[in-house]
């Protein structure tokens, strides 16, 4: 018999499956099932896999709760009454203890972390913390300000905090006012679980101490306890006299003691070895004996005097050998000093701004103001010496201090004598001696390197375009002034036209001669062109038999050539610059064959010469070198003189141009090797030929050689050697040469810079080489594969390197810092 359940002929029942209860007993409600009634097939549903946990039955019978949304107002007002039941409560309870739900917190407003945050920032008494809270803080960072509190002395709090020393009572302090504020007792719950101070590895040693704009008389000994103490802020009290522990304070560099009422110094105070900037201006001070503590009778006393309150463990003080050896700032102004009581024979060395300002130091004998006035010439680095308003006049500045003296003031750029006794007159006649420009004119921008400022009675401050426009009123009526003598005497008319040099731009030039437009300088072509055949009409047709061949040296005579070259055109004596024009390279009128007839129609400018008096070579030094200005000619410009690519040399003669500083051959073509033509001792027509080096040949024959510009040239790495380069750039007192400062190769075919490299070699390990000169080398436009890391060794301004093939490194290297970014990255690769 078959197992397989038949179909029921009752239609079928629709079932909603129910999830299966956690309990296996039938419902109470409902009637259990009849065993023999058909059962529907029916989904299986799987089962929880946690059987183990327990849940309640569910309630049948009891009708579920609606849940209603609160508004956002509802929200807000149940937030506030919860909030007002837990303070009620937590308040209720205070002395049951904490157990209102806050945890370590007293109430909701403690339990805030942006309330907390904005309590721990603000601060009481006009948002400052307290002098016990700043004590205390203090310990962290190592600086202090008790600046404008009303202090009668500097807090005993501090030295019980920082030190664990209670100090001596002070006899102008009876009692010290309280340290603590409001705030200090209400946040001392909050402050109850928190750690007192910092720990022992976060805590600092006090180095700057501030309390200027108080009522502080006095100052505790116990102040020299806090030897890491390096600045000193005491302005604006009432101190009549420090203890003479101060000077223990050996690592102080910064001491401001002014606006008091003091009337002498610890004189240990005058061996603090580190002291850099010490004001004791507005005091009542009447003498300063830097050399007292080294003196014979104390000098065993300045050795030992210790201060200790610890006995082995107490602190260790080193004191100079001499009065304040590292002082640059000494303001002394506003006292009662005079010249005779400033030990002026032990002035600190190092000076390099001194005030004595509103003091008597002429009371008494002139002869000291003017020991006093002679020793300040010979402090070497002084800059800036103030005496206005001083009682000081004439006599203290004899009118032999800067011719008897070596050095007197050497560095001096500020002498300010404003409305003292001193007058212009005599301290022109004082300071005539001085290498330094004197001005007059008092203005609020620092006077140029090389420049000293006097002022000299009242004051009248003047901004520099003041200065400026009336320096240019005054020039422009001298040169008037000259232009009328010299237009009543004519012989005058040259002298007064070379003293003026007038230096135009080359577009000022061009305007002048019509050259701007195309036009203009078509009709300049052809101006140029009437006259070269105005010039060669007048020659025999014998003459003009083989006139296409290139000139050579005999048929050029020396007189019209010496003449051409002393035309203003060409040279200027005031600057001393000899300009020769361009000289085009020749082009062939026939393509296939040569004739030997005469270009008659053609002129020879179209060839390239506009004066057939000047010289055809490149270069040529022996045109030149027979000039009269030979020995003087400082810059020599030739540009584009293709013509003749040679270099024309003298028979004898190795240095032909002495006082040459710079030498111009843009864009005429040279190569590694130069064709050089020797002038012949025999009648031959055709002198003797030979290639030489470029580089050594301008070596040689210009040894004052400070600018050289071969750009646009046709150079290779393979005249770039160590050894040429070496003597070409380096200066050499043996030859006389002053070295190169300026080198421009742009435009060239240089690839590799294996040279430079072996010359940067001489700067490892940050050596210095003392006939290097070189300021500029340009490199622009070559062909340079690779940039060697070892140039970044050498001390260039500037450093061009644009247009070349290497890729690294990139453009923006440059482009952002310039030349000292790209030497930069350079020794960073090297590194």
């Amino acid at each position: 018999m078959s197992r397989i359940p038949q179909p029921s002929p009752r239609p079928p029942v629709k079932t909603t499956l129910v999830p299966p209860s956690r309990s296996r007993a039938p419902s109470p409600s409902k009637p259990a099932a009849s065993v023999s009634s058909p059962r529907a097939r029916t989904k299986s549903v799987p089962k929880s896999p946690s059987k183990a946990i327990r849940r309640p039955l569910p309630v049948e019978n009891e009708p579920p709760v609606p849940k209603t949304s609160l508004s956002i107002k509802e929200a807000v007002a149940l937030k506030r009454a919860e909030a007002k039941k837990a303070i009620s409560t937590s308040s209720s309870r205070v002395g049951l203890g904490n157990s209102a739900g806050f945890g370590e917190f007293e109430n909701l407003e403690d339990a805030d972390p942006v309330a907390a945050k904005k309590n721990e920032e603000e601060a009481p008494e006009l948002g400052r913390w307290s002098v016990k809270e700043t004590i205390e803080r203090a310990r962290s960072t190592g600086a202090i300000n008790l600046s404008s509190r009303s202090l009668p002395c500097i807090p005993s709090a501090l030295f019980n905090i920082h030190l664990g020393v209670t100090p001596d009572s002070l006899k102008s302090v009876a009692s010290e006012p309280p340290i603590s504020s409001s705030t200090d007792a209400s946040s001392s719950t909050r402050q109850i679980r928190q750690r007192d101070g910092p720990a022992w590895f976060e805590a600092q040693d006090l180095h700057v101490l501030k309390a200027w704009n108080n009522e502080i008389v006095e100052i505790q000994h116990e102040i020299s306890l806090f030897g890491s103490l390096k600045t000193v802020d005491l302005h604006q009290n009432k101190i009549v006299l420090l203890p003479d522990t101060f000077a223990d304070l050996t690592a102080l560099t910064t001491l401001d003691l002014s606006h008091n009422s003091l009337t002498a110094l610890p004189s240990n105070i005058f061996t603090l070895p580190n002291l850099t900037v010490m004001n004791l201006s507005h005091n009542s001070l009447s003498e300063l004996s830097f050399g007292a503590p080294f003196s014979k009778s104390s000098s065993r006393k300045a050795r030992n005097d210790t201060f200790s309150s610890g006995g082995f463990f107490g602190p260790v003080i080193t004191r100079a050998s001499s009065p304040l050896p590292r002082l640059s700032v000494l303001d002394a102004s506003h006292n009662k000093l005079t010249a005779s009581t400033i030990d002026h024979a032990n002035l600190p060395p190092l000076i390099t701004k001194a005030d004595f300002a509103a003091n008597p130091l002429a009371l008494g004998s002139s002869n000291s103001t003017q020991a006093f006035i002679r020793a300040l010439s010979h402090l070497e680095h002084l800059k800036e010496l103030h005496c206005e308003t001083a009682d000081i006049g004439d006599d203290a500045f004899p009118s032999d201090l800067s011719t008897s003296e070596s050095r007197c003031f050497p560095r001096l750029r500020i002498l300010d004598m404003g409305e003292t006794r001193a007058t212009m007159e005599g301290l022109q006649s004082a300071l005539s001696g001085l290498k330094q420009d004197i001005t007059y004119d008092f203005t609020t921008e620092p006077p140029p390197e090389g420049t000293l400022r006097v002022s000299v009675g009242k004051k009248v401050v003047r901004e520099a375009w003041e200065i400026e426009a009336e320096r240019r009123v005054k020039s422009r009526v001298s040169k008037s002034a000259t232009s009328t003598e010299s237009a009543g005497d004519p012989n005058k008319t040259d002298v007064g036209q070379n003293n003026v040099d007038v230096v135009k731009e080359a577009w000022e030039i061009e305007a002048e001669q019509g050259l701007l437009t195309e036009g203009g300088r078509r009709r300049a072509r052809a101006a140029a062109t009437m006259s070269a055949a105005d010039i060669a009409a007048p020659l025999k047709p014998s003459s003009l038999i083989g006139y296409g061949h290139p000139s050579t040296p005999a048929s050029t005579s020396h007189p019209s050539s010496t003449a051409s070259l002393t035309n203003p055109q060409y040279y200027h004596a005031t600057t001393q610059t000899l300009t020769l024009p361009p000289l085009s390279a020749p082009t062939k009128s026939h393509a296939r064959s040569f004739s030997l007839a005469t270009p008659f129609s053609s002129s020879p400018s179209s060839q390239g010469k506009t004066d057939f008096a000047l010289p055809t070579p490149t270069l040529p030094l022996v045109a030149i070198s027979a000039q009269s200005f030979a020995q003087t000619l400082k810059i020599l410009v030739l540009r584009n003189r293709k013509f003749d690519l040679c270099v024309s040399l003298p028979t004898t003669g190795e240095v032909l141009l002495p006082s040459l500083e710079e030498l111009v051959l843009d864009g005429c073509g040279f190569g590694d090797q130069v064709s050089v033509r020797r002038q012949a001792d025999t009648g031959t027509t055709t002198p003797p030929r030979s290639n030489d080096a470029l580089l050594p040949l301008l070596t040689r024959f210009f040894p004052s050689l400070q600018t050289l510009d071969l750009s646009y040239n046709a150079l290779t790495s393979a005249s770039l050697q160590q050894d040429v380069l070496s003597s070409l750039i380096l200066a050499d007192n043996s030859n006389s040469r002053k070295g190169l400062r300026h080198l421009r190769l742009r435009g060239n075919r240089i690839d590799e810079l294996d040279a430079f490299q072996g010359i940067a070699d001489l700067f490892k390990g940050n050596r210095s080489v003392p006939d290097w000169k070189l300021e500029e080398l340009d490199l622009r436009d070559n062909e340079i594969s690779k940039l060697p890391a070892e140039l970044g060794l050498l001390p260039l301004d500037v450093f061009l390197v644009d247009g070349n093939l290497f890729r690294i490194p990139q453009r923006r290297v440059w482009e952002r810092e310039g030349t000292r970014g790209l030497l930069s990255w350079l020794r960073g690769r090297l590194e």
